[in-house]
């Protein structure tokens, strides 16, 4: 009687995953959290926004896990960067920040789902999934607010600063951070008298008459106040 051959085991392709954030403990706990599962992996990390688009180059990730806080570019511009670049990558945005100040922006940008750095890590593997199999991933809350969006039912404000574009909002949190229009032109790749306008209408828009009350608003801001465990 002839023995059956055992049937060979059934390999299971694993997702790449690109993790950019630039603190190293916050990158560790996040790798630690996807090596367990069987149909992840982390292809490869990244720091700045520099050696995200260089990694997604180099290893054609399946998905980009990203900070939305790095030093000099910030995740919502480096999101535009990588959407233009590739099209189809899949983007999920992971910040300490409540969504309710950067999500839509975040979606708005290209990213396919926001998630805060609070939740479990069940739920972040959870959302990882989702975005892989091209869906959208967002909390119960942000999901209603965007129906009510569409559908044009009236929406509360949440934050004074959703009336701000996406690159005043971006000098915005600039000035909160202490910079000055020189180092804020820097960093962006403008001039100063473009900061200037900027600001210029950034006041406006929030009411605020001098450039003194524009500082001391965005320095004491509690959407940008960073929790002690990040």
């Amino acid at each position: 009687m002839t023995k059956r051959k055992p049937s060979p085991t059934k390999t299971v392709a694993r997702k790449k995953i690109l993790i950019v954030d630039d603190h190293p403990m916050m990158r560790e706990g996040l790798r630690g959290v996807i090596g367990r599962e069987p149909d992840l992996i982390v292809c490869r990390e990244a720091e700045n926004a520099r050696q995200a688009v260089e990694a997604v180059a180099q290893s054609a990730p399946d998905l980009v896990l990203m900070d939305i806080t790095l030093p000099g570019k910030n995740g919502l511009e480096l999101v535009k960067d990588l959407k233009a670049l590739h099209p189809q990558l899949a983007i999920l945005a992971i910040s300490m920040h409540e969504e309710s100040l950067y999500a839509e922006r975040m979606l708005r940008a290209g990213a396919s789902g926001y998630i805060t750095k609070q939740q479990p890590s069940e739920e972040l593997v959870r959302a990882i999934r989702q975005v892989l199999a091209g869906h959208l991933y967002t909390s119960p809350e942000l999901s209603e607010r965007l129906l009510r969006r569409f559908s044009g039912l009236p929406l509360k404000a949440q934050s004074p600063m959703e009336v701000l574009s996406d690159r005043e909002f971006e000098i915005f949190h600039l000035v909160g951070e202490g910079k000055s229009t020189k180092e804020i032109a820097r960093l962006l790749h403008i001039s100063g008298k473009t900061v200037d306008v900027h600001n210029a209408n950034i006041r406006q828009k929030l009411q605020l008459k001098t450039t003194a009350q524009l500082i001391r608003f965005a320095v004491q801001s509690e959407e940008f106040k960073q929790p002690a465990a990040h």
